[in-house]
């Protein structure tokens, strides 16, 4: 497969995942105590957890040529 189109598949791919991601965060947001600690908590673990799932997928854009 074509670099460009590798790179245009997991580009449109991040993009939705972003979008679903956020979605999701928002609404479990709503359930999260309203104590600044756990507030605090939640939005540090969720700030930092979306590069994990996109990590195979960014290195499958970049291989090959």
């Amino acid at each position: 497969m074509l670099a460009r189109i590798r790179k245009l598949i997991g580009s449109a791919g991040i993009l939705l995942f972003l979008a679903l991601y956020v979605a999701l965060a928002v609404t479990v947001a709503d359930y999260v105590p309203r104590h600044w600690a756990a507030q605090l908590a939640f939005f540090v673990v969720v700030g930092v957890a979306w590069g994990a799932p996109l990590l195979p997928l960014i290195t499958w854009m970049n291989r090959g040529r």
